[in-house]
Order: structure tokens, then sequence, then C-alpha cells
């Protein structure tokens, strides 16, 4: 199972709403946050979103306990936990923050699952406020204007694909809802499996733009139906990988092709 890797985003990925305007709401700074909104970058209002908060009296404190209380998409903890106990590796890579996304899996008993957390730094300073600060310089390059200028995710991906092939691992299933997933969506190759949630931006985007994506697409809705598709690839994964091992006094045998099939999930036809 070594050879598989499953990559979360998080917000509405993990968690079923968007966790920077969860404390900003939970902590009652939504007009102040509004009227800033249109004169910066998303990454730079957090970060001054914090230092609002902080003039405020709010403290990291508090915003731990907002976050701990954070609606989490249902069946999605079972699935981390049972791809986890399955041997895959499992990563993070997400538009929010370090401190958000530590503290709710910290939370939740999942940290542990994860081997590696891809998202904005996020710390607090020698004066007790929350500090964000973007991923990738603002100028990371990438041509997709779904991209964020504070991180390119299809960078990140490309990062990932080069340590896998050193570490011989093939086979990798992303899952995510954002616009922001467009680009590492694009970067999946054959082998792999794109997990888009149904009706959010990333399945508009991959709708739109099929034909520029390699991987097999299997969209969900719900965490029940994220749990499902996710365990069935991951069982059709492994048989395919243990086509020709046997238990059976050391003679190998090969599994029949069709159980294969039969154990993926059928690709969700998108709609044109």
């Amino acid at each position: 199972m070594a050879g598989i890797v499953v990559v979360f985003d998080f917000d509405k990925t993990i968690i079923d709403l968007d966790s920077d305007n969860w404390v900003i709401d939970e902590l009652g700074a939504s007009d102040l946050f509004n009227r800033l909104l249109p004169t910066m970058p998303w990454n730079s209002l957090m970060d001054r979103m914090m230092k609002e908060l902080h003039d405020q009296g709010k403290t990291f404190e508090d915003i731990e306990q907002v976050l701990k209380r954070v609606p989490v998409i249902p069946r999605v903890v079972p699935a981390i936990k049972a791809a986890y106990a399955l041997g895959c590796d499992l990563r993070i890579v997400s538009d929010a923050n370090v401190f958000y996304i530590e503290t709710i899996l910290k939370h939740l008993g999942i940290y542990d699952c994860f081997t590696e957390i891809n998202t904005n730094p996020g710390y607090v300073d020698e004066q007790g406020k929350l500090r964000i600060l973007p991923h990738h310089d603002f100028h990371h390059g990438c041509s997709f204007n779904t991209c964020p200028p504070n991180m390119c995710k299809g960078l990140v991906i490309e990062r990932i694909q080069a340590s896998l092939a050193k570490e011989g691992k093939k086979r990798m299933i992303y899952l995510g809802d954002g616009a922001g997933d467009f680009c590492p969506s694009l970067k999946m190759k054959e082998q792999d499996f794109v997990m888009p949630r149904k009706d959010f931006p990333v399945w508009k985007l991959i709708n739109e733009n099929r034909h520029l994506i390699r991987a097999r697409i299997h969209g969900w809705s719900d965490g029940e139906e994220q749990q499902h598709i996710l365990l069935q690839i991951i069982k059709a994964i492994t048989i395919e990988e243990n086509q020709f091992l046997s238990v059976d006094c050391c003679k190998f045998q090969k599994i029949p092709i069709n159980t294969v099939h039969e154990a993926l999930p059928k690709a969700l036809p998108l709609p044109y």
C-alpha cells in the first residue's frame, strides 16, 4: 500500500466550510473584514485581521476554541482513519494556514495520520498575536488565474510528485473543492485519480476543461460518498498492485483483470 498517496484539500473537503470565514464570523469581526476585503489580497487580509482581533483583546486561545468547534464533514474522519490504517500516505495541500489546520486535526485525533501539511505559515509571535504569511511568493509564476497569489497548489503537487518518483511511489488521489484545486488536478497523471466535490468551483472548472485532465475523475457530494469512493479506489489500486501475489504455498496466482475493474468505482460522467 506504500504506493498510494492521498492528498486532501482542507476547507470544504475535510471541514464543511471556510476556516478563515468561520474564525472571523465567530469572533464578531465580519463587518471589518468585509470593508477591508476589496483593498488587499485574502492572505494579507487574514494577517491584518489577526492584528485587529488581537487589538480587540482576542487571544490565540480564543481562536483555538473557535477552531475546535468547527463543523466537520460527516464520515470524513473515519475515511481518513481507514485510509491511514490501510497504509496510505496522507497529505494536506490547503490555502488555509498551519495554525488552523494543526489545531483542528489534533482536536479531531487525526493529526498523526498525515505525513505532510502544505499550507500558509501561521505562528504566534512574541506579543501573543497570530501571524499568517503566504506559502509562496506573490509572484509564484503559475499561469492559471485560478491560483491565488499566495499559493499555487500545482507547484506543491509537482514537488510532491518529484519526491514520490525517488521513493518509488506511483499512484496519487487528489481531493478538493475550490478553484485553487483545478491547477493541481491538471498535474495528476493517467494512473492517478481526482475527486472533485460536485457542484463546487473545481467541479465546474473540470467540467469545462475535461480534455485537460489526464487522471480518472470521481466526484463526490457529501462525506458518505467521499468515504465510499475513496476506499473503493484504494481497494482497486491494491488489487492491481497485488495481481501476482499469492498466499498459497508461495505460488503466484494472477487475479483476473475483471476483478480489478469490478472493484474500481465507475468514473462519474461530467455533464456538458
